[in-house]
């Protein structure tokens, strides 16, 4: 059987550039269409997702822990213990006494208890509770439990601040009352004017790049779609699972810069193609197909790096990074579609202005960016050595600071000062303690337990005694006696490393605590729920990293059959990390320029933003290799010397490059300044870390080292060669059959010119025309890999071919569909399927192993589909078998003998 036979089947090549090709025809000539289409989905999605929208969280689960188990059955044992709580903290002025206004206080509560949203009012004097009075008596603490399981609303929260203002106003002058707790360390995003800066700031960088205000303003229209479309789907899917409050802005922050970026990508490739000569329906058609391929390319490895972010197996960020892929998925099916349907709107507005002197007489010699670029490259690689040991030394330096970067999920203490909860979050840490912002609870279980209160009392002790514990204010049971809750104030604040190493020491207690006492320990609450998304988080950095590094590799290599390339593009990219979390540790653990991104004390970074940034910035590190790698190979595959080709590459690509970084830096920048913690840090991280990838590596590293490299640059050993996928990210397919329209222009249904398959094949060159019945004849492998190869069967490794009026190699799928191929020594029956052949018209058909044929009615059925191919006269027949004795009885017009490759080769 043909399966056993030495011959392996290739991996086709993947190209989808004529395709998009037909697609961008078909889109701008059915604009009208597509426009009402995707606005239509966009204003009936947009009301579905309004109608249904429920509200963003910021609970976070970490499924598995022992602190987020613990809290889930102290919450069935002990359910006031986990309410949702408010805090109203209350301070009176110099030389004055809480105590002084007991009464108001307490009477205070009834007010509180009256909201609907509150369940009950825990008095500073509750003799249960200690510590809720400062030692100094200036500040007391009111424990509010709430009974809503939900983010409260704004509305909510106003209604307790309303009260909380008027039991100040009830006060005497002087005195104040703060707002504050865990339900009012929930941030709702919005949207500043800031935010729109970077947007407007895009659209001049935009009209600079295109030259046209008309054509800037086409990405910005395409990308506010996108996010309006997914933003839509957001909102509907918060009314069936718990969204981070941090997914809608990164959503929005991501997809109008990617969508901006691959609409720009495009654009530019139309008005080239404009600036040739093309009419404006085919510059849609070749635009999409060619700059198309590599939009598809790059948004495919963001998408993946972005669903990788499941691999931490924390549930809300992954619901962040499927969200922030369907984002990219609207910007990439946007760009492809209602682009091309726009340009046909614009018409010849699109086309580019001849450039002209002031006398009106066409300008000669390059532009001046032009000029630059070709003078920046001429520097990095007449210097590789240098430039490649400035840039690893300067970035490695930069990467420093990372080595020391403290992580923290976000608090109230990280919030602007002004801020309520902020307030009273610093009041409570200097009259209370930093460790009352973050208490940590131990759970007992005493359901078996003798004397439940000893037990209790016992533990007190031992925890009183740890180092960096301030106080234990609370040890009751609950009602059923069944659980003992133990509150613990650490010397530390919440995101603390001390507080964090105090809860690891309490864990470490349990199995002390089971042998003294016979009970099992946990130790919970939402401080030690955030140290373990943090440490969850931190341990999955590692296999995130491999993977990203990984398929950074892989699809790399695939795209431009190099060893090198992938490499050095690699190591590029965990230069840009590592600079990129060396700046954001710079700014927010040390305090360098922090008042620049519009903060006042060193803080924490958000404990998900290495995780983030490195999927986000991977898949815009290779969109930026892609588009200026690509062009430097396509001159070297045209025979221009290695340093040749990357000076040419880069002045080609490099302008349209250094506008996407510039649009993509305008736009995370300026979510840096205002807006929620967590975005500006991943916003900072992420300005940073495009604006050092594009203009450090991807324009000053990645030429150097292909230049040191030469043309062993683009070295790929042949055994990895052919078990890689080919990506045409360049539209190479689409040029080459564009080029080749109407070649070989002599009415053939099949046409090879040199065609070769490495170890298989040696180069083969033949025509049949409609009609034909040709005999081929050799040994199996070369027999047998021709007839696979003229299909579109097996990828060909030289020559060129067109088969069925689609070019080979780059259309081999439409080959395939549009031939037949039947191996006679792998059917059960041979008649049957001879007669079951129902040739293509300008297809060919191959029938192998004809030494099958054997009984008269196999022969028969044969004889007539040679009668057919020669009476119908709209495709061909190839009779192969293994000698021209076994074609020959059947009268070919000729018989072809497939040449095998070098002697002593395996046939």
């Amino acid at each position: 059987m043909y399966a056993n036979h030495w011959i392996h089947y290739r991996i086709e090549r993947l190209t989808v550039s004529a395709t998009l090709y037909e697609l961008g025809r078909w889109c701008f000539r059915n604009r009208k269409k597509v426009v009402v289409g995707w606005l239509s989905a966009l204003l009936v999605v947009g009301a579905i997702g309004l109608g249904f929208m429920g509200s963003f969280e910021d609970a976070f689960e970490i499924p598995g822990s022992s602190s987020a188990e613990a809290y889930n059955r102290l919450g069935m044992t002990f359910p006031e213990a986990t309410a949702l709580a408010a805090t109203a903290i209350i301070v009176a002025p110099e030389g004055s006494n809480v105590a002084d206004e007991q009464e108001s206080i307490e009477a205070a509560m009834a007010e509180f208890e009256e909201l609907s949203t509150i369940d009950t009012a825990v008095s500073p004097w509750n003799e249960m509770v200690t510590g809720m009075i400062s030692d100094d008596g200036r500040a007391a603490m009111m424990q509010l439990n709430m009974n809503v399981t939900e983010t409260p609303s704004a509305e909510q929260l106003a209604e307790i601040t309303a009260v909380g203002d008027a039991v100040q106003a009830e006060l005497p002058d002087g005195w104040q009352v703060a707002m504050g707790g865990e339900a009012f360390n929930i941030t709702v995003p919005s949207l500043s004017i800031v935010e729109v800066i970077g947007v407007i700031v895009a659209f001049i960088v935009l009209a600079v790049m295109l030259g046209s205000l008309i054509a800037a303003g086409l990405p910005l229209i395409t990308a506010l779609i996108g996010v309006g479309l997914s933003m839509a789907i957001m909102m509907f899917v918060t009314s069936l699972t718990t969204i981070s409050s941090v997914t809608p802005i990164l959503a929005v922050m991501l997809g109008l810069a990617v969508g901006i970026d691959y609409a720009l990508f495009i654009l530019s490739r139309y008005r080239d193609e404009l600036r040739n000569g093309s009419e404006l329906e085919e510059a849609a058609g070749r635009s999409v197909g060619t700059a198309g391929s590599a939009v598809i390319f790059a948004g495919l490895t963001v998408f993946i790096a972005l669903l990788g972010l499941g691999v931490a197996g924390i549930p809300f960020l992954t619901i962040m990074g499927v969200f922030a892929a369907l984002t990219l998925v609207f910007a990439v099916l946007i760009a492809l579609t209602m682009l091309p349907a726009l340009m046909g709107f614009m018409g010849e507005r699109m086309r580019p202005k001849p450039r002209v002197d002031k006398s009106g007489e066409p300008k000669t010699g390059e532009p001046k960016h032009v000029r630059w670029f070709a003078w920046w490259v001429g520097v990095t690689t007449s210097h590789p050595i240098v430039t490649i040991v400035a840039v690893v030394a300067a970035l490695g330096a930069l990467t420093l600071p990372a080595m020391n970067l403290h992580l923290a999920l976000p608090n109230s203490g990280q919030n602007p000062p002004d801020q309520q909860d902020r307030i009273a979050f610093d009041l409570t840490e200097e009259y209370f303690g930093a460790g009352a912002n973050g208490p940590l609870i131990v759970t007992v279980d005493i359901l078996n337990a003798d004397d439940p209160l000893g037990v209790l009392d016992g533990i007190v002790e031992d925890i009183e005694a740890m180092e960096g514990v301030a106080s234990v204010p609370m040890a009751t049971p609950n009602p059923n006696v069944d659980t003992g809750l133990i509150q613990v104030l650490p010397t530390t604040g919440p995101d603390a490393e001390e507080t964090v190493a105090l809860a690891n020491n309490l864990r470490d207690m349990a199995p002390k605590w089971d042998e003294e006492f016979g009970v099992d320990t946990a130790v919970t609450g939402m401080t030690a729920i955030a140290n373990d998304a943090s440490t969850r988080l931190g341990e999955s950095l590692l296999p995130f990293g491999v993977l990203v590094v990984g398929l950074s590799l892989i699809l790399l290599a695939a795209v431009f059959r190099s060893i090198w390339v992938p490499i050095k593009a690699t190591v590029g990219y965990l230069l840009s990390v590592g600079a990129a979390f060396g700046v954001t540790a710079l700014v927010f653990n040390m305090g360098v320029g922090m008042r620049i991104v519009n903060i006042d004390h060193t803080i924490a970074v958000i404990s998900f933003l290495p995780i983030i940034v490195m999927g986000i910035l991977f898949g815009l590190a290779m969109d930026y290799e892609v588009f200026l790698v690509s062009r430097i190979r396509e001159e070297y595959v045209h025979g221009t010397p290695a340093v040749e080709s990357i000076r040419k590459g880069f002045v080609a690509s490099g302008p349209v490059v250094m506008a996407a970084a510039l649009i993509m830096f305008s736009v995370f920048a300026f979510f840096v300044p205002e807006g929620m913690l967590a975005i500006k840090q991943v916003a900072l991280a992420l300005a940073v870390g495009v604006a050092i990838d594009a203009f450090v590596i991807r324009m000053t590293f990645v030429p150097a080292v292909m230049a040191l490299l030469g043309d062993r640059a683009w070295y790929l050993p042949k055994w990895l060669d052919r078990i890689l996928p080919t990506f045409d990210v360049e539209g190479e397919a689409l040029t080459a059959q564009l080029e080749l329209a109407k070649w070989p222009g002599n009415g053939s249904v099949a046409h090879l010119e040199g065609i070769e398959v490495d170890g298989v094949l040696a180069p083969t060159s033949v025509s049949l025309q409609p009609g034909n019945v040709v005999g081929l004849v050799g040994a199996t492998g070369p027999r047998t890999g021709l007839a696979l190869a003229m299909t579109g069967r097996l990828e060909t490794t030289a020559g060129r071919g067109r088969v069925a009026g689609q070019l080979l190699p780059q259309a081999a799928s439409k080959v395939r569909r549009a031939t037949d191929y039947v191996d006679l020594l792998l059917v059960h029956d041979v008649e049957a399927a001879i007669k079951r052949q129902e040739p293509h018209p300008g297809g060919i058909v191959v029938i192998d192993n004809l030494e099958a044929v054997g009984t008269p009615a196999e022969r028969s059925a044969l004889e007539a589909l040679i009668e057919r191919t020669r009476t119908e006269s709209t495709f061909a027949l190839v009779l192969a078998g293994a000698t021209t004795a076994h074609v020959a009885t059947f009268n070919p017009d000729g018989v072809l003998d497939a040449p095998a490759i070098l002697e002593g080769s395996l046939v």
